[in-house]
């Protein structure tokens, strides 16, 4: 039978409302946000439900609003014993997806990133780092036009997203001067992107430092089905290479073309995007075309993914 992977959605993925079709139709959803309440010892609920773009879009809300609605779609799906057999997610994603393999409690992971939030937030000051996508290049042009404009700065591939989409990240100035290259040397895109932080480059080792003594000292148990790290592109089971590739991910670019691949020649012909948005399945529609992709973030879609999961699987011959 055709091998299914959930792939759980990070920063950008987020938009006010989300999770609240979830918490008022599935009590085990509800539950999640009451746990992340109390975890947080706020109303996470309430910002996810009531919370404006802006309050959304401060990195230290953005991550625990994002893990706990992709949480609460995860257990929808749990519970009517839809099991994959991978996980990844994409960058904050990955702490949703080692929450779902049972590597980190919920409680444990969602008081992490609002913590990861803050440390990144305050690593570079406002204004000093930035971040751009180019759409329209390859990775490898991309990390050349990185190196003619870094000048000194810093600024690199921060998100290798797609065979047409790489986001860099670094030093402001170094960021506008590759955009400019870019622009000049064919990119079909080049745009700043509107984030607070430069998020996965050497910027961001004050966070990383931060963040460690706090990841050695949670919990973290084997997992029940393999993860593919960012950082390696390469499925774990041990909670210990779980921990390792959290804290590496902090400052390393996110191998997400590379994690696909990965999840394709193991056999993952069905995709499934459990949280806000739809931003990983428009980049596995840009990686490969062949393989399914399906999302749950309310109770519309939950429906529809069932089904075409069901269709999908009578329509895939046994190997």
């Amino acid at each position: 039978m055709s091998k299914l992977a959930f792939l759980f959605p990070g920063q950008a993925s987020q938009y006010p409302g989300m999770g609240r079709n979830l918490a008022e139709t599935f009590p085990e959803s509800r539950a999640v946000f009451d746990e992340a309440d109390v975890a947080l010892g706020f109303s996470i609920s309430k910002l996810c439900f009531e919370g404006s773009e802006d309050e959304l879009k401060q990195t230290e809300n953005t991550q625990p609003c994002i893990l706990t609605v992709s949480i609460a779609a995860y257990r929808i799906l749990e519970k009517r014993g839809i099991v994959p057999d991978f996980v990844a997610g994409h960058s904050l994603g990955e702490y949703s997806g080692l929450v779902a393999s049972g590597a980190l409690s919920f409680p444990t992971a969602v008081k992490l990133v609002r913590k990861r939030g803050q440390y990144m937030q305050e690593a570079v000051p406002a204004g000093e780092g930035a971040m751009a996508a180019i759409m329209g290049m390859s990775p490898s042009d991309v990390f050349e036009i990185c190196r003619k404009a870094a000048n000194g700065d810093v600024v690199s591939p921060a998100n290798l997203n797609s065979p047409e989409q790489t986001v860099i990240s670094g030093a402001a100035a170094a960021v506008k001067r590759a955009v400019e290259i870019a622009s000049q040397s064919g990119a079909k895109r080049a745009v700043i992107l509107p984030v607070s932080a430069p998020f996965h480059c050497s910027l961001m080792a004050p966070a990383q430092k931060r963040l460690e003594p706090d990841l050695r000292e949670a919990a973290f148990s084997a997992l029940l089905f393999p993860l593919v790290t960012n950082v390696d592109a390469e499925a774990v089971t041990s909670g210990e290479e779980a921990r390792d590739a959290l804290i590496r991910q902090v400052t390393m670019p996110v191998r997400w073309l590379d994690s696909v691949h990965e999840m394709i020649e193991s056999g993952v012909s069905i995709f499934v995007e459990v949280g806000p948005g739809k931003v990983l399945s428009g980049l596995l529609r840009q990686i490969d075309r062949s393989v399914r992709c399906f999302n749950v973030e309310d109770a519309a879609s939950l429906q529809a993914t069932l089904d075409k999961i069901a269709q999908a699987r009578a329509e895939t011959p046994e190997s």
